[in-house]
Order: structure tokens, then C-alpha cells, then sequence
């Protein structure tokens, strides 16, 4: 009889021929466990989305709830269902008055194709600007926003007028131009690295925006619901988009994505043609309850209160030789190293003793950390000193 490690080779698409093959039961928390039981701290919350931990009570309890009530009904958009109109109500409460129109969708690539799409049907225009070493998914639209050409030359062609400029240097800003739909931005770039933009730059880009009649699109499916140790980033840099997307932490654990804009800016997907944007499972009850009750979750226990105290804790702890810099905001940092094989040796030593860490698509050479925004001051030292241990060894 063959092993589940051996079926999950033989009958789950593979994305690489070297998977971790790390095989768990359960988890709870920040842990995850093995099926020998073994506790595994997971700092990286299965990129960026268990920022509430694993199986929270709240959470699991809100799923139940719905799906002793109903699950999926009718493709998203048609039927009034309650777990939908809480959230979204929920979320815009949050939100400038601009943002207060949510469109659901099952995944954060979908949100970003529906933005790019809204962009273009809502101005007439069809030039995009992304950046450099952006990321902002892999469905095609995504990928042809995404700044790192290795990524995508398999797949081309992909959307024409995209252009890209270089993240965090308003000089490039002025390529932006009344032929422009939008810019497509993360708030602060993910898989580049975890790179931070100046408050100058973002503010420059705002205005620009706005001088153009250019939709601003700030991608924070990585950065939002306190990662950075505010609710939203855009917070940090004092400007507003024009459309918001979301997704990972939005969804506490469950699959759920949503681009955000104003009423008048989302009902250009109405006309000309009807039904300008669908999806059938977008907005899943079940998935929306769960999001629903863990912001409830992040906002009633303040979790973003104590992200930069523990931003801090990691920065002072992170010192050792081989690491040239700590880069980031909040609990989404990149330590750099050397280069990708001294990286990966102790990624997978770390891993060996039970702390999961990772690397960066367009950064190999720098170690990912995003660990549940509930990690406590003893976790982060014990995690940590896993870090520095494996390090000593290299």
C-alpha cells in the first residue's frame, strides 16, 4: 500500500520536484503538528494568512455555524446572504468613505483580475503600470502585472500596455499619463523582499494619480489586518486608493479574496455589458463567516497593538554574522543572507528543528518571517534561538 507522502507524489500536481513533503495531522495556534506529534512554530502562517493562529476557537465556531445553516447558493452576487453583507459591512466601517463597495472573490489573483479589469471598464483607458519584482498572482492577469520576466516568458504573450517602473524612485512616477488606467502597487512589496516604500514616494504617487485621472490600486493581501501593525498599510503613508485588494489573512484560514472601491467606480461592472465581473464560489458563506469572526477577533483583542513590541523583540534578537540586514514593517520581515544556498541550508535546519521559515520568489537569498500575529514574547525567543543556532552551524 502506498504511503500518503507517496499518493500526494503520484496523484497532486507538484509546482517543483523538491516539495517540503512535510506531512501534518493538526494545528493549533502557532504550532503545527506531525503525524508523530511533533510541534512545528510556524512563522510564516502559511504566507501570511493564519495571522489569528491556527484552528482559533472563534473562528472554527463561526464555520460551524454556517454550515449548519447553508453553504453555497447561487453564483456570487445575486441572492442577499447574510454572512456576505455582515462582512462587507464590517469591512467598509473600516475603511475611508471611498472604499464602501466590496466585491468578494475566492482568492487574492481573482481580486487583482477584477481590479485590473474595473480599471480599465471604468476609465476607457487600457495602459497599466506596474513595478519591478512586483507580485501579485499567477492567473494571467496577475502574472502579467508581476515584475520579474523569469516568471513569465513560459507564458507570454500576456496583456499588452503594461509597463513597469521601478518601486520606491519617484522619478519613474512620470510615466504616468493620461492614457494610464491604473497603477497596480503592492503598499509594501512582498515577494521583492519585503521592501518599504518612503512616505514621499507614496504620497508622490497619490498625487500623480490623481493629476491623471489614474486609478490607484493598492495591493495588500500580503500587508493588511495588522501585519504591519496597522489594520490597513496604507495607513503608514497618510494617502487612499482607489481600489483596495485583499485576501490570505482575510478570509482566518478560509479561501476568500475581495477588491474594494467606491460605489461609483464598482458600478461600471453593471453596464455595457451586464455581469462585467462573475464568479460562482466569490463570497462563499461559509468562507465569509470565518473572515467576519476573525477580524472580530484581530479588532476586540488589539492585536495590532503589540505587532511593533514584537517587531522589535525579532530585530534585536536577529543578530548574527551571516545576516547582512533585517528589512520590514511590523511581523513581515526578510533577514538577508549571503545567497539562496546558504539561505535554503538554513531554512531546511531550522525546518529539521522545528521552526518553518521560507524564501522569497523575486529574494531568494533572504529568509521569510511572518509569524501569526499572536506569537508571545517567549515563542519569539525560542524561535529566534532556533534561527541563531542554525545559523552557528553554516
Amino acid at each position: 500500500m502506498l504511503t500518503l507522502r507517496q499518493l500526494f507524489l503520484a496523484n497532486n500536481a507538484q509546482t517543483t520536484d523538491f516539495p517540503l513533503l512535510l506531512e501534518f495531522e493538526r494545528a493549533e495556534g502557532i504550532y503545527m503538528y506531525d503525524a508523530e506529534g511533533k510541534p512545528y512554530i510556524d512563522l510564516i502562517s502559511g504566507i501570511g494568512v493564519s495571522n489569528l493562529g491556527h484552528s482559533h476557537p472563534y473562528v472554527v465556531n463561526a464555520i460551524k455555524e454556517q454550515v449548519d445553516k447553508y453553504m453555497h447558493l447561487m453564483v456570487y452576487g445575486e441572492y442577499v446572504q447574510t454572512p456576505q453583507v455582515r462582512f462587507a459591512e464590517k469591512l467598509v466601517s473600516l475603511l475611508p468613505d471611498t472604499l464602501q463597495s466590496v466585491y468578494f472573490t475566492n482568492s487574492g489573483a481573482e481580486a487583482v483580475e477584477g481590479a485590473l479589469k474595473l480599471a480599465k471598464r471604468f476609465t476607457g483607458r487600457s495602459g497599466i503600470i506596474a513595478c519591478k519584482n512586483s507580485y501579485h498572482g499567477s492567473t494571467h492577469g496577475a502574472l502579467s502585472v508581476m515584475g520579474n520576466e523569469e516568471f513569465k516568458q513560459a507564458y507570454r504573450p500576456l496583456l499588452p500596455g503594461v509597463q513597469f517602473i521601478r518601486f520606491n524612485e519617484i522619478e519613474d512616477l512620470e510615466l504616468i499619463d493620461e492614457h494610464t488606467a491604473c497603477v497596480i502597487i503592492e503598499t509594501i512589496q512582498g515577494e521583492a523582499g519585503i521592501r518599504v516604500p518612503d512616505v514621499a514616494y507614496m504620497q508622490a504617487l497619490r498625487v500623480k494619480c490623481t493629476e491623471t485621472g489614474t486609478l490607484l490600486i493598492l495591493d495588500e493581501i500580503q500587508a493588511a489586518f495588522g501585519r504591519t501593525g496597522k489594520l490597513f498599510a496604507f495607513e503608514h503613508f497618510g494617502i487612499m486608493p482607489d481600489i483596495l485588494l485583499l485576501a490570505k489573512a482575510l478570509g482566518g484560514g478560509m479561501p476568500v479574496g475581495g477588491f474594494i472601491a467606491s460605489n461609483t467606480i464598482m458600478s461600471a461592472l453593471k453596464e455595457n455589458p451586464i455581469l462585467g465581473h462573475i464568479t460562482t464560489f466569490g463570497g462563499h458563506p461559509v468562507c465569509c463567516a470565518a473572515g467576519l469572526a476573525a477580524l472580530e477577533v484581530l479588532l476586540d483583542e488589539k492585536l495590532c497593538d503589540s505587532v511593533a513590541a514584537k517587531e522589535a523583540l525579532f530585530r534585536e534578537l536577529l543578530v548574527h554574522p551571516i545576516i547582512k540586514e533585517v528589512r520590514g514593517k511590523g511581523l513581515m520581515l526578510a533577514v538577508e543572507l549571503e545567497s539562496f544556498e546558504v539561505n535554503k541550508k538554513i531554512i531546511d535546519r531550522c525546518i529539521a528543528n522545528g521552526v518553518v521559515v521560507d524564501w522569497f520568489l523575486h529574494c531568494s537569498n533572504s529568509m521569510r518571517l511572518a509569524p501569526p500575529l499572536i506569537i508571545n514574547e517567549e515563542e519569539i525567543r525560542k524561535a529566534c534561538g532556533v534561527i541563531i543556532s542554525c545559523m552557528n552551524q553554516n
